[in-house]
């Protein structure tokens, strides 16, 4: 049950069909705003750009391409998934492999749809408000929202350039990335790190608007251009003291505090986990995002769901925890890079499988790429 103290998203009736957009700042805050995001990314690692952040390990990769001579040495690694999980593999197709009663009820609509017919559809499904949307094929939580109202889905359905799902929103408390690998031939697998997902939240003090309190955070400051663009003049709104507004995205890049909660694994989880990705076949290396109502709960194996399964292209997501060094993050990575690579390989030979190679690795990152642009 939700807390009574609690909105999730910013609750809004069904005739508004715009976002009033906000008054314009001032030259100097605005100035005063980019020099603080810059130096808040610069001087915090866990938000560089992904291409600064993996320069330094990315001779790594290229020394185990080397030895096994393609760039693309994790073709092999998830062989139900298509391109192993790491690009181009569609929600629907993961979705089948996952038994119907461990994901949210989730329904797959082309580009283009009517919003009549899909609401109708909605409507014939027994999907109600709110729900998630989210394109099939996927990036770092990109287009990923949470609607509320048919103008929400009406919106979405207009902006939304590729195929998308909408999906039963999962309210438990809890959200964690599980990362799990397990060599073929072997009987019991294995957790390599846990993140807890910690969403962006603020609560009201009965004076501040959002945007104030919004501002009071590092983490939440650099989602201003974002909130405001999707909010508008809401954020001027005052938070009654006392309640909370929460933005329900498991996503880095959309405010979550990500904390290592490997200690959390258990022989329980472990147990439960390993029960459960063995149901799911040709996995063996990758991370399932997971809401639940507890880790007990979770340990238990009941009250959760699964939201995402990666697959090749899965981040160790432990290594944002604050408390964390880059090098500690460049370390991981490169481990399981290295499992990923003698995953792949081990399957290649126990299997019979050829790993992919030059011509169509890169036919499968030019398409990764003109999917990735019709969604920004």
């Amino acid at each position: 049950m939700r807390d009574k103290e609690t909105i999730t998203g910013i609750q809004r009736p069904e005739a508004v069909e715009t976002v009033t957009p906000p008054p314009a700042r001032p030259l100097r805050h605005r100035w005063f705003g980019m020099l603080k995001e810059t130096f808040i990314r610069a001087s915090h690692w866990e938000y560089w750009p992904v291409y600064v952040f993996y320069a330094p390990v990315i001779p790594y990769w290229l020394w185990l391409s080397l030895r096994a001579r393609t760039l693309f040495f994790f073709s092999a690694a998830n062989p139900g998934m298509p391109n192993a999980g790491f690009t181009l593999a569609k929600k629907t197709e993961i979705y089948r492999l996952i038994p119907v009663a461990y994901y949210p009820k989730t329904l797959l609509y082309p580009a283009g749809i009517a919003s009549d017919a899909l609401r109708q559809s909605l409507d014939e499904n027994g999907l109600h408000f709110p729900l998630m949307a989210k394109p099939d094929i996927g990036d770092r939580g990109v287009q990923v929202k949470l609607l509320h109202t048919v103008s929400d889905l009406e919106a979405y359905c207009r902006s939304s350039k590729v195929d998308f799902l909408i999906q039963e929103f999962v309210d438990y408390e809890h959200e964690a990335g599980v990362f799990y690998y397990r060599f073929p031939g072997e009987a019991h697998g294995h957790i390599s790190g846990i993140v807890h997902k910690n969403y962006l939240t603020v609560t009201g003090d009965g004076v501040s608007s959002m945007e104030q309190l919004l501002q009071k955070e590092d983490r939440y400051f650099i989602q201003l251009p974002r909130l405001r663009t999707t909010y508008g003049a809401r954020l001027d709104e005052v938070l009654p003291k006392g309640l909370r507004y929460t933005l329900p995205y498991g996503s880095h890049c959309r405010g979550a505090k990500f904390t290592d909660a490997s200690h959390q694994a258990d022989h329980a989880l472990r147990q439960t986990m390993d029960e459960l990705f063995q149901q799911i076949p040709g996995f063996h290396y990758g991370r399932m995002d997971v809401k639940f109502k507890s880790w007990d709960d979770l340990r238990a194996g009941t009250n959760f769901s699964i939201i995402e399964l990666n697959g090749a292209a899965s981040e160790p997501a432990h290594i944002y925890d604050p408390a964390h060094s880059v090098f500690f993050a460049w370390k991981e990575v490169c481990r399981h890079w290295r499992l990923l690579y003698q995953i792949s390989k081990a399957n290649a030979v126990r299997s019979g499988l050829n790993l992919m190679r030059m011509p169509e690795g890169l036919r499968m990152m030019k398409t990764h790429f003109r999917n990735l642009k019709l969604m920004r």
